[in-house]
């Protein structure tokens, strides 16, 4: 069986007894999902945390196109299913205001809107990435 997203699969493994699937964290917490510790690459069974996602990041070389899968980190600490969340945009955007609000948004998001990422289950991003995605968003005409 297939859900639609997050909020479809875990609707769907809260209601089959005995099923498995994978979803968000957040989705797994706030869903009162039983979620499994994972075997990661150093032979160390990790809960999914938002320190054990964070982990897996560390000491990892991001290039400046941010391609990089932090899947089997080798971070002993690392939970070994993790990943970026990515935001794909134009760098030459027809509509100049258009283009300014969504570069003011992402520099809010990376910033000030970091105070919310705990809260809603999400690890925080790290400062260094945070600096990336700022030189990033210089690229983008406004």
């Amino acid at each position: 069986m297939g859900g639609k997203g997050n909020e479809g699969v875990a609707g769907l493994v809260k209601q089959t007894p005995g099923s498995v699937g994978y979803v968000e964290l957040s989705y797994a917490v706030k869903n009162n999902l039983a979620y499994a510790f994972i075997q990661n690459k150093s032979g160390k069974f990790v809960e999914p945390s938002l320190e054990s996602t964070s982990k897996s990041a560390e000491g990892v070389q991001i290039p400046s196109d941010f391609r990089v899968s932090l899947v089997n980190s080798d971070n002993p600490d690392a939970y070994p299913i993790t990943g970026f969340t990515w935001l794909l945009i134009y760098k030459n955007m027809k509509d100049s205001m258009k283009a300014r609000a969504i570069v003011d948004f992402i520099k809010w998001a990376v910033h000030d809107g970091q105070q919310y990422a705990e809260g809603l289950l999400y690890a925080p991003l790290p400062l260094d990435i945070v600096a990336m995605i700022d030189k990033k968003l210089e690229e983008v005409k406004r």
